[in-house]
């Protein structure tokens, strides 16, 4: 059974940083690309960054870059460090999967999903 599994979550102040981990299992993940997307409660979940399954290139939705940098440990685990946070930063944050180079940024479309976890980000 595949699983991804988000940790890393938390409630933080502005400007802070979070470092999140994802951990999948289940099957083999070294050609699948890996991302993150985010969710407030009645908004779309939204693409936030990703990585191919070669640990590179990597993508950010607008500016995200600036503060966010996503990354890869090995096949099967991808981290999203979030600085200088924001409190419009705070939704539910969760972990894909899918076969290929390449996140679809149809959150939808993507094969596999973690739980997502937590982040809070107060003035």
């Amino acid at each position: 059974q595949v699983q991804l599994v988000e940790s890393g979550g938390g409630q933080v102040q502005t400007g802070d940083s979070l470092r999140l981990s994802c951990v999948a299992s289940g099957r083999t993940f070294d050609n699948y690309a890996m991302g993150w997307f985010r969710q407030v409660p009645g908004m779309e979940r939204e693409f936030v960054a990703a990585i191919s399954y070669s640990g590179g290139p990597t993508s950010y939705e607008d500016d995200l870059w600036r503060r966010f940098t996503i990354s890869r440990d090995s096949e099967n685990t991808v981290n999203l460090q979030m600085n200088n946070l924001k409190p419009e930063d705070t939704a539910v944050y969760y972990c894909a999967a899918e076969a290929g180079p390449y996140i679809r940024r149809r959150w939808s479309e993507n094969d596999y999903w973690g739980q997502g976890t937590q982040v809070t980000v107060s003035r």
